[in-house]
């Protein structure tokens, strides 16, 4: 697992390292690592690094003084380096070496600017992971000014502009093509918009690691393992998960069989698909033999681990009656597409999802979240999944380019396996139809009610292996479809399972 550390925890590691921190060790580590990736960066791309021509964006705090230091590492291989300020003030031990090795300081002006177009890359050392908030006078018109430039750039640590918590975007934002970060990886390089101007990311220990408290992380093949075991000789059907479906309508009969398909994918005892009525049950029997259907009460029926509802309703009145029956049960209960809007459109339903003591997992995507909860999407992404966590008391699976999976307890997990090929029709009937068979199996393993805590994990998992399976399925470079993903479940199960396992 990558892990995932915000400021607050990179500070207290920092401070628990205070010997090293005011010694000066730390940032020579950090300086280290910034020199060490423009050097690979300027002979992968340029084939050389005597005679470069690096530029320094420096500002008044640490963050400038890991850039001036890099500066002078490099002078000391050959690189033609010059430094712009943003201020009067900025590191003066970091000024001072860079100097004493021969470069160049100047403040922001038109000769600053031609110095920074003729760059062969830039380091970007105006703001480091603190700082929040739009940029002012004159480092706004310093980074307006390097979306021209035609050098590469490496942000120290995050890119200006980027909150390192939370990838929100400030009014003027560095362009990375890559970012070297120290210590542990922050949400906000993993998280849009953020995330879409960091480039490849490359972290530097810098020796703080033992100190570092997690505050999320990025699911692996050897995490998502230990949700899917192969059975062994003890197994029996309800020893490995039964899960329900209340899925599909006249109207949208594909979501069922999708639901089921993915559902049946993913290694568990019994799929349970609940007949409400509409003729569909016997045709998605006929589809899938494997599978058994029930018209009891949701709440009744003691087989089932966990339930999902909502992929392609219809919007029925059967549609909350179905969304309220679900809810009553002691189980986790995913709730995707149709239910999210019954339960927009219906307080009683809300109410009822707030008042379970059991996990409720939701998948929106950014349209139905925004019926959900009035948090700002567009600005703060994982912010705003947070607050509706914590408002709606359940878990949080925003679908999207590196969806994001949040708890209203403060868990974190981001996907960073996701690829376009998932944007097609029917891929979160999918998605939903794996977590609640996921879930089911966690549940009937177990023994006892899973907590937020392992639900969370688990419906990571879940993503993580629809990711690798749109992954797999769009190799030959063709559109995908959702019933192409669902064939390449089994592949992305079987991937990690084995030695060389994929998308770890």
């Amino acid at each position: 697992m990558i892990t995932l550390h915000d400021v607050a925890a990179i500070r207290a590691a920092e401070h628990a390292h205070s010997d090293e921190l005011n010694s000066g060790v730390l940032m020579d580590r950090a300086a280290h690592g910034v020199s060490a990736a423009v050097i690979d960066l300027l002979q992968q791309v340029f084939g050389r690094v005597v005679g470069s021509r690096v530029v320094l964006l420096v500002g008044s705090g640490n963050n400038g003084g890991d850039a001036l230091f890099a500066g002078a590492k490099l002078l000391r291989r050959g690189v033609r380096a010059s430094a712009i300020t943003s201020s009067s003030r900025f590191h003066p031990g970091g000024a001072e070496a860079f100097t004493s090795a021969g470069g160049l300081l100047m403040p922001w002006s038109a000769e600053a600017l031609a110095d920074l177009q003729a760059a062969d890359l830039i380091i970007d050392g105006l703001l480091g992971i603190g700082a929040v908030g739009d940029l002012r006078a004159p480092m706004d018109e310093i980074v307006a000014a390097t979306r021209s430039v035609r050098g590469l750039i490496v942000s120290v640590d995050v890119p200006t502009g980027v909150d390192a918590d939370t990838g929100a975007i400030a009014n003027e934002v560095v362009d990375a093509d890559q970012t070297v970060t120290f210590g542990g990886v922050k949400p906000g390089l993993l998280v849009n918009p953020g995330k879409e101007f960091c480039g490849g990311v490359r972290l530097v220990d810098i020796g703080i690691t033992d100190a570092l408290d997690v505050c999320g992380g990025c699911l692996d093949a050897n995490d998502v393992a230990l949700w899917i075991p192969e059975a062994d000789a003890s197994d029996y059907k309800y020893r490995r998960g039964v899960v329900g479906l209340l899925a599909g309508s006249e109207r949208y009969p594909g979501a069922a069989f999708l639901t089921t398909a993915a559902a049946l994918c993913a290694d568990i005892g019994m799929v349970e698909y609940f007949d409400r009525g509409d003729g569909l049950a016997r045709d998605v029997v006929m589809a899938h033999p494997p599978i058994v259907t029930t018209f009891a009460d949701p709440a009744s029926n003691s087989r089932v681990r966990a339930w999902v509802a909502g992929p392609g309703f219809s919007g029925t009145a059967h549609d909350a009656e179905a969304v309220h029956a679900v809810l009553r049960c002691s189980v986790p209960v995913v709730l995707d597409a149709g239910a999210l809007t019954v339960i927009a459109a219906d307080e009683s339903l809300r109410a009822a999802v707030i008042a379970r003591e059991f996990p409720t997992i939701i998948t929106p995507h950014e349209g139905e979240f925004a019926r959900l909860s009035d948090a700002d999407l567009a600005s703060n992404r994982l912010g705003a999944a947070f607050e509706c966590a914590r408002a709606l008391n359940v878990i949080v699976v925003l679908k999207g380019s590196g969806t994001i999976v949040v708890s209203p307890e403060g868990i974190l997990f981001i996907d960073v396996l996701g690829t376009p090929a998932l944007a097609t029709a029917g891929s979160g009937d999918v998605l939903s139809g794996l977590m609640g068979a996921l879930l089911a199996g966690a549940v009937a393993r177990s023994g006892v009610d899973i907590d937020d805590t392992t639900a969370t994990e688990v419906a990571a998992a879940a993503v993580w292996l629809h990711s690798e399976a749109g992954r797999i399925a769009s190799q030959g470079g063709l559109p995908v479809t959702a019933h192409q993903i669902v064939q390449a479940l089994p592949a992305a199960v079987a991937a990690v399972r084995r030695p060389g396992r994929m998308g770890s």
